[in-house]
């Protein structure tokens, strides 16, 4: 191998490990980003289902008329 190819294959190395580690940064806030979520849906989730429970609960005479 000559001094030429030999920068090639280096420069080329160096231009894989930066992007590598710039995809390791991208997924690593997107799993960041994920738990977030996550964390959001179930706590809405939870809210939804307290809701709905309290709805249950309501008895026939609780209930507005319908032309109200």
């Amino acid at each position: 191998m000559n001094d030429e190819t030999l920068e090639q294959i280096q420069t080329k190395i160096a231009f894989l490990e930066r992007a590598n580690i710039d995809l390791s940064d991208v997924v690593y806030r997107q799993q960041q980003e994920i738990r977030a979520l996550n964390a959001r849906i179930k706590g809405v989730a939870e809210r939804l289902d307290t809701a709905q429970g309290e709805e249950r609960q309501r008895s026939p005479e609780d209930e507005r008329p319908p032309h109200y």
